[in-house]
């Protein structure tokens, strides 16, 4: 599983025109699904994505976890970040899970997420959807773990 995330200042996620999530201050996460992927590898992803303290304290160091600054999430399912370039100009995302098994474990991320006191906001599964940030940093993390 892969979680890319964005220390954002804001953000925002419309299909067909109409906006579907949408956060200030807080992380923009791009949510990866693997074939192997299990529950007990969302839990250790979502546990460090709550935990990782890349918001700014009064020093102005990276010290600051998301509930410290009672910032947001902004989740967002993306097969593409199993994209394999490696066979040529056209990526194959043989690597990624199955949309349904993809879809529980994105929903089960955002619960898990929302069980911990954070605000969850999301896109829809499997739209074509418009992603719009405002990168804090910017700060860019890729988080990831396989089963």
């Amino acid at each position: 599983m892969r979680f890319l995330i964005q220390r954002v200042k804001k953000a925002k996620v419309t299909v067909d025109g109409e906006t579907t999530g949408e956060i200030e201050k807080g992380f923009l996460v791009l949510v990866g699904v693997g074939p192997n992927d299990t529950e007990e590898v969302a839990d250790y992803l979502v546990q460090k994505l709550i935990k990782l303290r890349v918001f700014e304290d009064e020093n102005g160091k990276m010290n600051l976890a998301l509930k410290d600054i009672q910032g947001s999430l902004l989740m967002v399912s993306q097969f593409t970040l199993y994209a394999d370039c490696s066979g040529g100009n056209r990526p194959s995302f043989i690597g990624a899970a199955k949309p349904e098994k993809a879809n529980t474990l994105y929903e089960y991320c955002m619960e898990e997420c929302k069980k911990q006191g954070i605000e969850v906001q999301h896109g829809i599964f499997g739209a074509d959807m418009q992603v719009e940030l405002i990168n804090d940093g910017p700060v860019t993390i890729l988080l990831e773990k396989e089963a």
